[in-house]
This record gives structure tokens, C-alpha cells and sequence, in this order.
């Protein structure tokens, strides 16, 4: 599979040089010209790195980066002028992954989104190996968001898988209400705390063997929940 790579510049000529550098390297690239259509080409082509351009018509590479961060986590380069310090440090906080100084060479550019890709998909392989997690005949798969009970597969809701997920990641710590409220619902939920309660019925009567006498989600009496069992991460 090759590896898509998104560039977004009103510099046409850039677009052009980089766009077949990177096409003979064997990357399928899309190209944009202004920040709108980058940000539709984006949800379309759905690429695996992008590189923006900060200064452009209709919509800057600020606002196009922060919509991205809003949907996904794809890597971005950005493309900016030389001596804007102020734009590095302002787009590292909205989630850059890397800067181009302009002017620069398509080759310099390859090398940059390869270092990046590299990155990034290593950091997804760490990731993957930690998505699932065991605790006795218990199986959560964090990226699959499947849950098996000796072997069977259980049928959560989004919210139970959640919930469930989200106290198996920390195993021992006791969670209250509100803060499980705001961690699966948000703060501006405004629903009544019984709603965990009701999920945390569903789930036990899911995955424990006695609901009555629950051996994964504990009631810490006054306070909130917790998840025990004899527990590990693998790949």
C-alpha cells in the first residue's frame, strides 16, 4: 500500500515540484491551493501525513491544522516563512508535528515526512500492543473495542465499552462518579449520577459471573467504583 501525502500550498509551482518528487518516490499525493479545499481534499483523501502551507487564501494553514486535530490525529508538517518563531511555537501547541522553513528542497521535504511517518507509525505499533488488556477470563481489545469473557464475545453499548475500558486502564484506582461523569459524558453533561450506576449494573450483569458478587468492578462504598483482577497489557 502507498502511503498518501496531502499538500497544501497556493504556491503552485511548489505544489508541482514536490507533488512528482514525491509521486517518483512511490507516495499517491492530492494537492490543494488554499486552505478550504485542503481541508475537503483532507476529509476525502484521507491522508496519512500533511503538509500545510501557514499563509494562504480563504482559510490559513492555523485554522485547516485545527480542524484536522479536531477529527484526527494524521501528522502535519507545516510550511512556513523564514523567522516566524512565533508560528512554530504557536502550532506546536495546536499539534504540528514538524516545520519547514521556506524556501526548501523537495528532497529536504521527503526526508522530513519519511522521519515523520516513521514516527508515527511506530508510535502506533506501542500502541496497538497495549490495546489489549487481560485480567483473568476477561479480554478488552482497546483498538478492536471488543470485549471477551472466556472466550465469548460480549455486546456492549459505546458508553459501557467506555466505562469499562476506562477502569481497566487503571486498575486498583478508585474512580467517583462525577469524575467518570466527566470523563465518558463531558462537563457539560447535566444528567442525573444515577446514569452510572445504570451502567455499571449493565455491565456486570454482562461480564461477571455473579452480578451479586462482582469480581472485575468493585463498589468502593461513599465514593465511587473500581476495577480489580490480576491484570496486563499485551501485544
Amino acid at each position: 500500500m502507498k502511503q498518501k501525502v496531502l499538500l497544501v500550498d497556493d504556491e503552485e509551482n511548489i505544489l508541482d515540484v514536490c507533488a512528482r518528487y514525491l509521486v517518483r518516490e512511490n507516495y499517491e499525493v492530492e494537492t490543494a491551493t488554499n486552505g478550504e479545499d485542503g481541508f475537503k481534499k483532507f476529509q476525502d483523501f484521507q491522508p496519512d501525513l500533511v503538509v500545510l502551507d501557514i499563509m494562504m487564501p480563504i482559510m490559513n494553514g492555523w485554522q485547516v491544522a485545527e480542524l484536522i486535530r479536531q477529527e484526527q490525529e494524521t501528522p502535519i508538517i507545516m510550511l512556513t516563512a523564514l523567522g516566524q518563531e512565533q508560528d512554530r511555537i504557536y502550532g506546536l501547541t495546536i499539534g504540528a508535528d514538524d516545520y519547514i522553513t521556506k524556501p526548501f528542497s523537495p528532497r529536504e521535504l521527503l526526508l522530513r515526512i519519511k522521519n515523520v511517518l516513521r514516527r508515527t507509525y511506530s508510535n502506533h505499533q506501542k500502541a496497538d500492543q497495549e490495546n489489549i488488556i487481560r485480567s483473568n477470563e476477561l479480554m478488552i481489545d482497546r483498538s478492536k473495542r471488543q470485549v471477551t469473557v472466556s472466550g465469548h464475545e460480549i455486546e456492549l453499548t459505546v458508553k459501557e465499552f467506555d466505562l469499562l475500558a476506562l477502569l481497566a486502564e487503571h486498575p486498583s484506582q478508585v474512580f467517583s462518579k462525577s469524575q467518570l461523569i466527566d470523563k465518558l459524558w463531558g462537563y457539560e453533561y447535566n444528567g442525573d449520577a444515577n446514569t452510572i450506576n445504570v451502567h455499571v449494573r449493565r455491565l456486570r450483569e454482562k461480564i461477571e459471573a455473579d452480578p451479586s458478587h462482582p469480581q472485575f468492578i468493585k463498589t468502593v462504598w461513599g465514593i465511587g467504583y473500581k476495577f480489580e483482577g490480576t491484570h496486563h497489557h499485551e501485544a
